[in-house]
């Protein structure tokens, strides 16, 4: 069986021919045989060594290895030569999807006839067939920079009153790329909301900030996944302003972007929470502290030969950035329409707006307090806070005639019913004389049609009747203008136009004057 004479077997050869051991005892002293020890002598004596140097070198055992193999290795044959004149085409065949069987049939109808052997032994040595990509190694920089966060399904939570039913939770897991000590926050959503409450506990957890956080290209965290120039949702780009870090997100099946925390989800499922009964969030949540803290972090990483959590305490915990001090209030950001009735929705909760963006689509930031909203980027109106089921209404925001029955307001409805007539002022306020007086309120809205329809003064002049009657009827009221006879004004004058043929009033004067006599000396008639 064909067996590798190793460099130091070599070295050994020559070492014990310069003793002077013969061949053959030296063939078995090593195993070989003696055709190998004389073939590797002839090699020695050929680069110039002498039995009598008596020391051996490793330059001179590389000497005599060249001088075996001068090419690197067995020479190719005649087929190599064919598979390397038609490299580009091989190459090309092979990015389209081909397998080697069907390319080395195509070849062979172009009367290139190649073995398979030889057709795969060139395809993976030469063109990196059915071999992934070589990588290289990323430096872990500096001390407290870099903050690797990844997400997934970690385990489940019995709950206590139903045995038999389970409750799937997910986990946000930190890993810092220096020190390797990690941070485990479970959660059962994966939302924008709980990105942020997970930093803040990393943050304590840690007792510092990091420069930059590498998250995964969750929906939670990034809109739009672009590789050069990723898109991240508002609310976590402003927090990360608040809280002074960077984010440079992973690209897309790219897991070598975050290679220190891309194989952390099996490792933290069945280390951490495999076997455990869980009942509560929060007793998971403490469960996965106490594991990253006396187990992982105490455990000695593979890579860094070192306990991560000596690790970080040592290089990257006095680097890193101050511990936030006050807690966060997480905004929402969502982008609302302004319906027909002039509110919009903000966390089940509605808002009043002008009417000039009734059916336009707006951006809102909710916090604990405000509620904003922008159209592209200007801010157009505020609000304060209200629970899901709750509104808040600006009565600046509607017309003034429909303002005062959405808002029930009585005293500008009888003031406008005054401003036609001091009865119609007196009679509205009877009508609205009552413990609920926006319950009447249709009642002066038809007293007020009536003064459009009749006029205010014949209206006016039939509340003063019918106060002093004691009469508080709006349909009585109305039957009574019916009734009444119209107001008779005087005719006008009939004017009598002039005639348009009558003679001027010159021709009528007397006397006459006489004709002017006629040329022919004729006495005039």
């Amino acid at each position: 069986m064909y067996r590798e004479v190793t460099m130091v077997e070599v070295k050994e050869v020559l070492r014990l021919w310069s003793e002077g051991v013969p061949k053959k005892r030296l063939a078995a002293q090593l195993g070989l045989d003696p055709k190998t020890v004389r073939r590797y002598l002839r090699a020695a004596a050929a680069t110039g060594w002498r039995a009598e140097s008596g020391t051996v070198s490793d330059e001179q055992v590389r000497d005599v290895l060249l001088a075996l193999h001068p090419g690197g290795g067995r020479p190719r044959g005649d087929s190599w030569t064919r598979c390397g004149d038609q490299r580009e085409t091989i190459h090309r065949w092979l990015k389209g999807g081909l397998r080697l069987t069907k390319i080395r049939k195509l070849l062979a109808r172009q009367g290139v006839v190649i073995p398979y052997p030889t057709l795969h032994r060139f395809a993976v040595l030469e063109l990196e067939f059915g071999r992934t990509a070589t990588t290289i190694p990323v430096l872990d920089g500096e001390p407290g920079q870099e903050l690797q966060v990844d997400t997934g399904w970690v385990g489940w939570l019995t709950l206590p009153l139903l045995a038999r039913k389970r409750r799937r939770f997910r986990a946000w897991i930190f890993t810092a790329v220096r020190s390797r000590y990690r941070f485990v926050y479970p959660t059962f959503e994966e939302t924008t909301a709980r990105a942020i409450e997970a930093c803040e506990a990393a943050w304590d957890f840690f007792g510092g900030l990091f420069t930059v956080l590498i998250p995964d290209n969750t929906k939670a965290i990034i809109i739009d996944p672009d590789p050069l120039a990723p898109r991240i949702t508002p609310a976590f780009l402003e927090y990360a302003q608040a809280r002074h870090f960077h984010i440079d997100a992973a690209r897309v099946r790219h897991a070598r972007d975050k290679a220190r925390v891309e194989r952390a989800v099996p490792g933290v499922r069945d280390d951490c929470f495999a076997g455990e009964v869980l009942t509560t969030i929060d007793e998971a949540r403490a469960h996965a502290r106490h594991w990253c803290f006396e187990e992982y972090g105490l455990r000695r990483h593979s890579r860094t030969q070192r306990r991560p959590r000596e690790h970080f305490e040592i290089e990257e915990h006095p680097v890193l950035l101050a511990a936030p001090t006050t807690p966060y209030d997480i905004p929402l950001w969502n982008e609302p329409k302004v319906g027909r009735d002039q509110l919009a929705v903000v966390d089940k909760a509605l808002y009043s707006l002008p009417h000039r963006y009734v059916g336009h689509v707006l951006t809102a930031r909710a916090d604990g307090q405000l509620v904003r909203f922008y159209q592209r980027g200007l801010l157009i109106k505020t609000h304060p806070r209200q629970p899901p089921g709750g509104r808040s209404i600006d009565a600046t925001d509607f017309p003034v005639e429909r303002s005062v029955y959405a808002l029930r307001n009585v005293t500008a409805l009888q003031q406008q019913a005054t401003s036609y007539g001091e009865a119609i002022g007196r009679f509205a306020a009877a009508l609205l004389d009552s413990p609920l007086p926006w319950t009447r309120m249709r009642r002066v809205y038809a007293l007020l049609g009536l003064t459009r329809r009749y006029g205010a003064a014949r209206v006016n002049e039939a509340c003063v009747t019918a106060l002093a009657a004691d009469m508080l009827d709006v349909t009585r009221l109305k039957r009574m203008l019916e009734r009444a006879p119209a107001p008779t004004d005087a005719p006008p004058a009939r004017v009598i136009p002039l005639a348009r043929f009558l003679r001027p009033a010159s021709q009528y004067a007397l006397p006459l004057r006489p004709a002017a006599p006629s040329s022919e000396g004729g006495e005039s008639e």
